[in-house]
C-alpha cells in the first residue's frame, strides 16, 4: 500500500525520534525503552534496549509499571457507574463509605492535628475525580507539618512505595485524618484516586480489578493490563531502577519475579497499580480520543470524555501544588489537561499524564494525536527527565503539522 505524504513525515519523525531515545539508552540514562505515537490512527512502535541492563532485549510488547497513569483509567471506571445509574457526580460518596461522614477540616495547613472545624459538606465523587477532596499530598520537602508526620505515621505519606493495606484498612487511615481542606476548596494530588479505589468496588460490589477487566480492559482488548504481572508473563516485565545517589548509579529498585508487582496485591491501587504495554494503554488513549469508542465496541458517552478532558480547577484551586502542574495545566478527571502553551509539545486541549517509574503519555483531540513513552527508570525530581524532554520535543514536529 502506497504511503500518503502525511504517512511519510510521520514515519520520518519517527524515525528521527528513534535516534534521540537510543541515545539515551546508549548514555545508560535508562536500560531500554518502548515508544509509541499514534497519528490519525497511524501507529508507529518501537523497543529500545534491554528489559534490565543484563537482561533480554526490550520488546514492543514489553509490561511496565504505569504507575500514575493508571489514574485516568480508575477515573473511566467511576465514570461508567455514573452512566450505569450507580452513582451521581454530586452524590456524597458516604453513603458507600461511612468512614468520611462527618468530617473535621484542619483550621490552616500548619495546624496541629487537633486544631479542626467541621466540614461545610460531604465529599462527593466529582470532588474525588477533580482531587478537590481535601485529601492529598502536600508538596513541601522536607516534611515538617504537623498534618504530614500524621500522614506518615498513618502509612499514607508520599514516596516511591505506595500503600499495601486492604482496603478497609485504608479507607479507615483516611478517616482518621482530619482533611487539609474543606470539599471542593483546593486541589490535592493523589487522595481521590486511592479513595475511589474503595468506593468503585463498594458500589460495583466486585473488586476493583474484575470491574475493570469487564468494562474496560475486556472491550478494548487490553489483555496485558492488570494490577500485577503474573508468572507467566515475568520474562517481559521490565526491571525498575532507581538513582542511587551515593553510588552515582542506578540500582534495582523492583524486580520482575520477587517485586511488589508480581503477585496479587493486599491493595488494587487505582492510583498507582497497573501493570501494562504501550499498545494497550494506546487502545485506551484511543477510545478517549475518540469520543468514549473503540470501533463498535463503546466504554463512555462522548458526554462523559468531555468531562473527564475538560479542565475543572482554577488557578487558585492549585497554588499549594504548583510542583504538580506548573502554571499552564489544570485537571480534569484523573487527568491532567494543559491549559496554555508549554513547551513545543504541550498546548491547550492536550490531555495525557505521567507515572512516577518513568512512563508519560498525552493525546491531543486536535491533530488526533498521541505519545506513549515506557521506561523503568524511577523519577528522581519534579522536573521531567531527559528521556520525557527529548521524546516530546521531537512529537511537537507532528503536532505543529495537525
Amino acid at each position: 500500500m502506497k504511503m500518503t505524504a502525511d504517512g511519510k513525515a510521520l514515519k520520518a519523525t519517527f524515525d528521527r525520534l528513534r535516534g534521540v531515545m537510543v541515545g539515551s539508552v546508549e548514555r545508560g540514562d535508562l536500560p531500554g525503552l518502548v515508544m509509541l505515537v499514534s497519528h490519525h490512527g497511524e501507529v508507529h512502535a518501537d523497543a529500545i534496549g534491554r528489559l534490565a541492563f543484563e537482561g533480554s532485549p526490550m520488546t514492543r510488547d514489553s509490561l511496565f509499571r504505569i504507575t500514575s497513569m493508571t489514574k485516568p483509567v480508575t477515573a473511566a471506571g467511576a465514570m461508567i457507574l455514573v452512566e450505569d445509574g450507580k452513582i451521581a457526580l454530586d452524590d456524597p460518596v458516604e453513603r458507600w463509605l461511612p468512614e468520611l461522614a462527618n468530617r473535621k477540616v484542619l483550621l490552616r495547613l500548619d495546624a496541629l492535628i487537633h486544631q479542626t472545624v467541621p466540614a461545610r459538606r460531604a465529599i462527593t465523587l466529582r470532588d474525588l475525580l477533580t482531587f478537590r477532596c481535601g485529601y492529598g499530598i502536600i508538596p513541601i520537602f522536607p516534611e515538617r507539618l504537623p498534618i504530614q508526620r500524621a500522614y506518615a505515621e498513618a502509612g499514607l505519606a508520599p514516596g516511591p512505595v505506595f500503600p499495601s493495606f486492604p482496603p478497609d484498612e485504608l479507607i479507615k487511615r483516611y478517616a482518621s485524618l482530619p482533611m487539609v481542606f474543606q470539599p471542593g476548596e483546593s486541589w490535592l494530588y493523589n487522595g481521590g484516586s486511592e479513595i475511589l479505589s474503595v468506593l468503585i468496588p463498594r458500589i460495583a460490589g466486585t473488586t476493583l480489578s474484575e470491574f475493570l477487566n469487564e468494562r474496560i480492559f475486556a472491550p478494548l482488548g487490553m489483555k496485558d493490563t492488570a494490577f500485577y504481572a503474573p508468572k507467566d508473563k515475568h520474562h517481559r516485565f521490565a526491571t525498575a531502577y532507581m538513582q542511587d545517589n551515593a553510588a552515582r548509579q542506578l540500582k534495582v529498585f523492583d524486580p520482575p519475579v520477587t517485586g511488589r508487582f508480581s503477585n496479587p496485591p493486599a491493595f488494587e491501587n487505582g492510583a498507582a497499580g497497573l501493570v501494562s504495554t504501550a499498545d494497550d494503554f494506546n487502545a485506551f488513549a484511543q477510545m478517549l480520543l475518540n469520543g468514549g469508542s473503540a470501533g463498535r465496541t463503546r466504554v463512555l458517552s462522548p458526554e462523559s470524555v468531555t468531562l473527564m478532558t475538560t479542565n475543572h480547577i482554577v488557578a487558585d484551586e492549585k497554588r499549594e501544588s504548583q510542583l504538580f502542574l506548573g502554571s499552564t495545566r489544570g485537571w480534569g478527571f484523573g487527568l491532567s489537561v494543559f491549559t496554555g502553551l508549554d513547551g513545543t509539545f504541550a498546548a491547550p486541549g492536550r490531555f495525557g499524564w505521567d507515572g512516577g517509574y518513568g512512563t508519560s503519555w498525552y493525546s491531543d483531540p486536535q491533530a488526533q494525536l498521541t505519545g506513549i513513552l515506557l521506561t523503568q527508570r524511577v523519577m528522581d525530581s519534579p522536573k521531567p527527565p531527559a528521556a520525557f524532554s527529548d521524546f516530546w520535543t521531537t512529537l511537537g514536529e507532528i503536532a505543529a503539522g495537525g
